[in-house]
């Protein structure tokens, strides 16, 4: 039976050896840790990316030339022709079910001066239209957002992230004032709500003018991307269909060629990040097997001695009634309570180490049920397996011929 005499005498056998009992449980400790800790911080990362997806437009198609996540090159793709603005503005007047069209162009780095104060030189000066604030699910806090009129007659007018706000405009209003950009002056008409970072990436550190004044400041002649919305969430789809059709026209592919442009969803980010999540996933599990199977070994290894070293005990034990099942029962739970000791410590380890990327990179912290019931079951496994020899082992000692042995 596991009872506390049981679990009594596992403990009295740790401590009789404890080297050996510290290097095996050191050995599955390693094992755990290394489990838990690069499932627990993948799966950070995914709660993160997933969290980073919920703040942008759920209803948001995206066209772009190349794939969002690419894990393999593909030379093809790498010759194909940029999307222009000219192609963003004819489908814009082509497009029936998709709407909010806005181009999504970043025209500089560089840094925002207003009268003394002055940003870092890392403030992204982000050209588009009217759409781009609710197709990237921003608020506009104070003022307004631009026009299409402003977008029409290139008007130099700027809506700014949080970020600048705080650093120009600590302590002022800053609408209405004017802004130095690339030796362009700007009238602020917007303020936009905080969003917050991902990956210590800002994502209100840029501020927005008409793609229109972007054009004739900087040059039209560029690779942009290319926003539109569905009307409604089961409508993504349709929107990619019509938008595949529309563009293939408008880029002229031929019929039976593949597409030269990218159409990204968060669907389809998502299960890009999946993909490669699951080798990592994978590989940390592997490693985490080969090293679980060294630490079976010292447990039968320091199970095997402890049968040695308690020989007359089992002969004692027998003389006096114990039955072979006992015997068994004795030495299988001693190998389990090990087992689970270093997996219970392995695991508090792993999970604590996996989420120190979470404080990094300020996510959430998350523990990972279904490999934490994994490795419980694991480790209830290993003590089995690796604990049943030496178990009936020690049952299979002669009684008579243990007594005597010194």
């Amino acid at each position: 039976m596991f009872n506390f005499e049981i679990i009594s005498q596992a403990i009295k056998a740790l401590f009789a050896n404890k080297l050996r009992s510290s290097l095996t449980l050191l050995a599955l400790i390693i094992g755990v840790f290394s489990v838990l800790v690069s499932t627990t911080a993948v799966a950070v990362l995914d709660n993160y990316f997933t969290e980073t997806l919920s703040i942008m437009g759920s209803d948001v198609v995206t066209v772009q030339k190349n794939p969002a996540i690419q894990l393999t090159g593909d030379n093809n793709k790498r010759n194909r022709k940029r999307i222009t603005f000219e192609q963003a503005e004819q489908l814009e007047e082509q497009i029936v079910y998709a709407k909010g069209m806005s181009p999504l162009e970043g025209f500089s780095m560089t840094k925002i001066q207003y009268a003394s104060r002055e940003t870092e030189p890392n403030v992204v000066v982000r050209g588009s239209n009217e759409f781009y604030i609710e197709n990237n699910a921003y608020e506009i806090e104070s003022g307004r957002n631009l026009s299409a009129e402003d977008v029409q007659y290139a008007r130099s007018f700027v809506v700014i992230g949080k970020d600048i706000q705080t650093e120009l405009f600590p302590n002022l209003d800053p609408l209405g004032k004017e802004i130095r950009i690339d030796g362009r002056n700007y009238l602020i008409v917007g303020v936009l709500a905080a969003k917050g970072s991902i990956f210590g990436s800002s994502f209100d550190n840029f501020v927005l003018i008409p793609y229109t004044t972007g054009i004739s400041f900087y040059g039209g002649y560029r690779d942009i991307g290319i926003q539109v919305r569905a009307p409604e969430i089961s409508g993504i789809q349709r929107a990619i269909d019509e938008l595949t059709g529309v563009l293939r026209v408008i880029r002229a592919v031929a019929p039976g060629q593949e597409n030269d442009f990218e159409i990204v969803t968060n669907d389809s980010l998502s299960s890009s990040f999946d993909s490669f999540t699951s080798v990592l996933y994978i590989g940390g599990a592997f490693i985490g097997l080969i090293t679980l199977l060294g630490a079976g070994i010292g447990v039968m290894n320091i199970m095997l001695v402890s049968v040695t070293e308690r020989t007359k005990e089992i002969g004692v034990r027998k003389a006096v009634g114990a039955t072979k099942n006992a015997i068994v029962t004795q030495f299988l739970a001693e190998a389990v309570f090990i087992c689970q000791i270093g997996g219970v410590l392995g695991m508090i380890f792993g999970i604590a180490a996996g989420n120190a990327l979470a404080y990094v990179i300020n996510a959430s912290v998350v523990i990972p049920i279904w490999s934490v019931l994994g490795s419980f079951l694991g480790m209830l496994l290993i003590g089995v397996v690796f604990g049943v020899y030496p178990a009936f082992k020690a049952a299979q000692l002669d009684p008579i011929e243990s007594l005597r042995y010194e």
